[in-house]
């Protein structure tokens, strides 16, 4: 049986970069995709727009217990050679909000096409529904028995992804073939994932979308917090916000840290305006039931909950005084969410954790205990916020290990 020059497990965005940057100086390729086609989390991302990266790339959009590694594989690989490589196999970008970069196309199906197209243009083998079941070295052989019999390589590169979204294929198979090579796992957990409640509220209040901020606290103390959507829902909470505070509150529930989220409903307003705003509403002789005043300002839905957490003893307009407003404006700029879980890897768009970057170099990601393994993506303990980080560190880390194979 032949040799391959180089096997790629995984067949999204690292790998297939990966195989298109070797096979263009004449590697010889092999890319094996257990799914029954390639680039299956492109093709859904954004909406199926696919957010490709984002313009404005730095150290701080990224998490790792190695930070370090991050910021020496960041070196060179901004925006501009993501764009470039793009270019490179025919497809033009635009620029929404915030620096996320999409196709000019709109279309997820875009990206994958013209990726597999190049791939097989410069030569890469592609197999789909080629699961890897096993790995092992003879002499300085890989060896891989698969769905579709064993292959043979001089050098391997693992793009498996992580558990993350396991309807499309996320699985744990990177992690347990690195850590039968010797390689080290840092502890994953659902990252860009929905919240949980097992408060009953939530459930009344589904369906309401505000622009909020939503504080995180654990154990009672402050850790951080985010603006943009608060979607209320069945099990707990969702919006923008809350999958970006979600990595936070993932690592805490590991820890078994209380978590409980307060949520300012009201954020372009100061609590001192808020509170002119309802005291300059109130009319002295009104009867009207006090649901009703709220609905002037409240999503009818949400109006109950802020009564109950407010304490607050009026009735009707006329009963209310400043300190009863004080109450009011308090419980919609603080209005408390306890959490008690995330929708787990199937609700996740990513994961934390993964291999140790410690044992892998930086510039090649060439494993540091096993020659010629190579690991991209986010099999690494490297994951990104929302706005096209995580598709970002996909792409040059499977670039970096495509020019280190072709030189």
């Amino acid at each position: 049986m032949n040799n391959e020059e180089l096997i790629i497990i995984g067949a999204g965005a690292a790998g297939l970069c990966a195989a298109i940057v070797s096979a263009r100086a004449g590697r010889q390729v092999l890319l094996l995709e257990q799914n029954s086609k390639a680039g299956k989390k492109i093709l859904v991302s954004g909406n199926g727009k696919c957010n490709i990266t984002n313009r404005y790339i730095s150290t701080q959009r990224f998490h790792s217990e190695n930070p370090d590694f991050i910021e020496k594989v960041l070196e060179g690989y901004a925006f501009e050679k993501v764009e470039n490589f793009f270019k490179s196999i025919g497809l033009e970008l635009i620029e929404k909000k915030e620096g996320k970069i999409f196709p000019m196309s709109l279309q997820a199906s875009s990206v994958v096409d013209l990726l597999v197209y190049e791939a097989q243009r410069v030569g890469v083998e592609i197999y789909c529904d080629c699961k890897v079941k096993h790995i092992s070295k003879e002499d300085d052989i890989f060896v891989l028995d698969t769905a579709q019999g064993e292959k043979r390589s001089t050098r391997l590169l693992i793009t498996s992804g992580s558990p993350a979204a396991p309807q499309l294929g996320g699985n744990d198979s990177g992690y347990i073939f690195a850590t039968a090579m010797g390689h080290t796992l840092i502890p994953r957990h659902p990252s860009l994932v929905q919240l949980c409640s097992e408060e009953s509220w939530v459930k009344v209040c589904a369906g309401v979308k505000v622009t909020g901020v939503a504080r995180l606290y654990a154990n009672g103390e402050y850790i951080t917090e985010k603006e943009g959507d608060l979607l209320f829902t069945n099990y707990g909470i969702s919006g923008l916000a809350i999958l970006d505070l979600s990595r936070e509150v993932s690592i805490r529930l590991a820890s078994f840290d209380y978590c409980e989220l307060s949520l300012d409903l009201m954020p372009k307003l100061s609590k001192e305006k808020l509170t002119n705003l309802l005291l300059s509403r109130i009319q002295k002789e009104s009867e009207k039931p006090i649901e009703l005043w709220l609905l002037g300002i409240l999503n009818k839905k949400l109006i109950r909950i802020v009564l109950e957490q407010s304490k607050c003893r009026s009735r009707v307009e006329s009963d209310l005084n400043r300190k009863e407003i004080n109450k009011l404006v308090h419980s919609i700029k603080n209005l408390k969410l306890s959490i008690n879980d995330t929708k787990g890897f199937k609700g996740a768009e990513v994961s934390t954790g993964g291999i140790d970057t410690s044992e892998v170099d930086l510039q090649t990601m060439e494993s540091k205990l096993v020659p010629n393994l190579y690991f991209a993506g986010e099999v690494l303990d490297v994951d990104g916020d929302r706005g096209g980080f995580n598709f970002h560190w996909a792409w040059i880390t499977g670039l970096r290990v495509g020019e280190a194979i072709k030189n």
